[in-house]
């Protein structure tokens, strides 16, 4: 064999491993069958439709701060460490620079989409001290799914073989979608256990998407688990079983989704994400997709703006908002006392059937030591006025509802402009135009009078978007 036929022979292996382990899918959450992972996960960070090509932003994923932008020379979001290797200042504060790159705000230090510095303003002609590894930005993989700016939190070379979670019945299928985003005072597992848990539903949101005659007991199935989730079923569904059967999926760590199929409306899905960003404190993601039998509400579902189910969607999540916050930490007090010692089932009641889900859930969290923040302990409980804060928690994120609030602030301007020069002008010109004209008088009080009744609505609009309902419907 020559030396030429053996370079040749090992190229091709060389090509070939790679290509094999290109090819290669790994599962989420690690390779080893008892331990559970969250680094080694894909989630969701941001719709896409929320993101400002010409603006970083800011997130934190499991604790760690992020700074995604758009690198128009490569046309794909990136996600940095949100910290400049200069001076470790926040890059989300910087800015998109006129040639496309991430500037930082401090001393102007610019970086490229694969990290590296490009230019160091300080710098003198000739110098290279943007070349060192020590001037770059680490990088984390980023992917589009399904409308959502997805983060690979773990090992960036794994990222290609880790399956994207998404909502395998969108791929398939035409449907009618909408959801939303909130960033939860309390942690994804806490979350998940809530959404997987349908029988609060007639009562915490009774009067909004629920109704407490509704409630029955519940048979509730687990049909297959693994470390990488489970599924189960619930034969009777939900209504008392005048919807049919709902069937149940959890992905691990972060998605789940029921899916119910009924003679009345047809299919529909609740999905949520629930991305860990710290102890505490997680994202959510809902995403409603729907197949009616009947084309009119597909129709009224079309034409409601955003922003209008925004505000629906954020009071039907703080049904549960306050007292979940707090449950979390009874629960983390509770599993400290010795005679509990960790043991879940000893510090909640799971008495019925109807709790199957959330046992299964936590099984899962101990059989694959899959508490993502393991011996941190919680902050001292928010006060209501925080807990039900929607503008940092929502609508300063949402391109469609901080739009809609900058127009209804706009509009409350413009309507008090309008009654003060109605209100004044008024009387002036009856005074010019005498005798006094009572089509005049009577015209300049209706237009103050509407200008007025217009500012109150808006006013009453605006807090929605700021604060959340301190009564909920349940309680009225």
């Amino acid at each position: 064999m020559t030396a030429n036929t053996l370079l040749r022979d090992n190229l091709d292996n060389t090509f070939k491993s790679e290509a094999d382990r290109r090819s290669q899918i790994l599962p989420a959450g690690g390779q080893d069958p008892d331990l559970f992972d969250w680094q080694e996960v894909w989630y969701p960070v941001f719709y896409i439709e929320d993101l400002d090509k010409t603006k970083p932003a800011k997130f934190t994923l499991l604790e760690r701060d992020l700074v995604i932008w758009w690198d128009r020379h490569t046309n794909s979001w990136k996600a940095f460490d949100d910290r400049c290797p200069h001076r470790l200042v926040p890059l989300s504060e910087g800015r998109i620079a006129e040639d496309g790159l991430l500037e930082c705000p401090y001393h102007g230090w610019a970086f490229n989409g694969d990290g590296n510095c490009d230019r160091i303003p300080q710098q003198p002609e000739g110098g290279q001290a943007h070349t060192s590894k020590r001037a770059c930005v680490k990088s984390l993989p980023t992917a589009e799914r399904q409308g959502l700016l997805f983060i690979y939190a773990g090992k960036p070379e794994n990222a290609p073989q880790v399956k994207i979670p998404i909502i395998e019945p969108l791929e398939s299928e035409k449907w009618t979608l909408f959801g939303t985003f909130r960033d939860l005072p309390y942690d994804a597992i806490t979350l998940l256990e809530n959404v997987l848990d349908a029988s609060h539903l007639p009562f915490t949101h009774h009067k909004s998407v629920g109704n407490r005659a509704n409630a029955a007991p519940m048979v509730l199935e687990v049909l297959e688990s693994d470390k990488h989730g489970f599924t189960g079923t619930w034969e009777e569904g939900p209504r008392r079983g005048k919807l049919g059967r709902q069937d149940t999926t959890f992905i691990a760590p972060s998605l789940m989704w029921h899916d119910l199929t009924s003679k009345q409306f047809g299919r529909t899905i609740t999905a949520v994400y629930a991305t860990p960003t710290r102890k505490g404190e997680c994202r959510l993601f809902a995403r409603f997709p729907f197949q009616f039998n009947s084309a009119i509400p597909r129709f009224f579902i079309g034409i409601t703006p955003r922003w209008y189910s925004h505000i629906g969607q954020n009071g039907i999540l703080e049904d549960d908002q306050i007292f979940l916050h707090y449950q979390e930490r009874y629960l983390a007090q509770a599993l400290a006392q010795p005679e509990i010692d960790g043991n879940y089932a000893k510090a909640f009641y799971l008495a019925t059937a109807a709790d199957t889900y959330v046992s299964e859930l936590r099984k899962w969290v101990n059989r694959y030591e899959a508490d993502p923040f393991v011996d941190q302990r919680l902050v001292a409980p928010l006060a209501k006025e925080v807990l039900l804060d929607r503008y940092h928690s929502h609508t300063s994120k949402c391109a469609s509802c901080s739009q809609a609030l900058r127009n209804v602030r706009k509009i409350k301007t413009i309507s008090l402009a309008i009654a003060a020069i109605a209100w004044t002008a008024t009387p002036l010109l009856s005074y010019i135009v005498a005798p006094a004209n009572l089509t005049l008088i009577l015209l300049g009080s209706s237009t103050a009078a509407i200008a007025i009744t217009v500012w109150l609505i808006c006013n009453k609009l605006e807090r929605k978007f700021i604060y959340g309902q301190e009564t909920p419907l349940r309680n009225l």
